[in-house]
């Protein structure tokens, strides 16, 4: 047993030889290819989920304007929202994006965006697209009067990273038995 022990701990201490280091795969992998982002576009007025969005959109901005966490927490996951996704939130609330975007004037602009379609759609796929019971949308603000924000053009632009002219959260929401739900998503990239 000993000189077991011995013989693997002296395997243990050698150097891999560099040619068992490179020694090809047994299946040979393809380069995975980049993806391109999917872009965002403000969804269409004549969407069965624009108006709830909005709806969403309003009930979450005086949440979290409010900086109390007893109102905006319940939107973002409430007992499911971890006490370090809560000192997130709050630190992103006071010293973040969204302090510019919310608590720079009384009024804030806002657009709800939605992931653009590949063009290969049909018009069959975009109604069963629209008939789903569940779909995302990110809600963005900025203060009103600043220029205009740019707002982000992909999903990872809208990720409240410091600097950026306008603050952004994830809209989950979902109609089943009849019952609509959302949650929020605040998101720091």
């Amino acid at each position: 047993m000993r000189a077991f022990l011995i013989a693997s701990a002296l395997a243990a201490a050698l150097p891999v030889s560099p040619a068992v280091a490179a020694d090809p795969p047994l299946v040979p992998i393809a380069p995975e290819e980049a993806a391109v982002p999917s872009l965002l576009v403000p969804l269409a007025a004549d969407s069965p989920w624009t108006a709830r969005f909005a709806a969403a959109a309003d009930e979450l901005l005086p949440a979290l304007r409010s900086g109390e966490e007893s109102r905006w927490g319940p939107l973002l996951g409430g007992p499911w929202l971890g006490a370090a996704d809560r000192a997130r939130v709050a630190a992103l609330l006071r010293d973040g994006p969204f302090r510019e975007a919310l608590f720079a004037g009384e009024r804030t602009q806002r657009v709800i965006l939605g992931w653009q379609p590949p063009a290969t759609l049909n018009a069959a796929d975009r109604a069963a697209i629209a008939a789903r019971p569940e779909a995302e949308a990110i809600v963005c603000w900025a203060a009103e009067g600043a220029a205009d924000p740019a707002w982000p053009r992909t999903a990872r632009e809208a990720d409240n990273a410091p600097g950026r002219p306008y603050a952004c959260a994830r809209i989950a929401y979902s109609v089943r038995d009849g019952a609509p739900r959302w949650r929020a998503f605040v998101e720091r990239g």
